[in-house]
């Protein structure tokens, strides 16, 4: 089983970006990117839907699946 926590961290290390690079991308705080990644925030609807678009993934594929990630490569 994968988390959502572990599905933003491998989408995010996909493309060589750190959390500070994903925040200025989407214009959050980089401690929301931290918390979401570590599990200590779920993120709101709107952030989980920048996130999907982000990455090119869905809000299901990545926040409610158990199944792990495919990769886009």
């Amino acid at each position: 089983m994968t988390t959502p926590s572990e599905k933003l961290v491998l989408l995010r290390k996909e493309r060589k970006l750190n959390q500070s690079d994903v925040a200025k991308l989407l214009g959050v705080a980089t401690s929301t990117i931290a918390m979401m990644e570590t599990g200590q925030r779920r993120g709101s609807d709107e952030m989980k839907k920048k996130l999907a678009k982000f990455y090119g993934r869905s809000v299901d594929e990545i926040f409610f699946s158990d199944k792990p990630l495919i990769s886009s490569d």
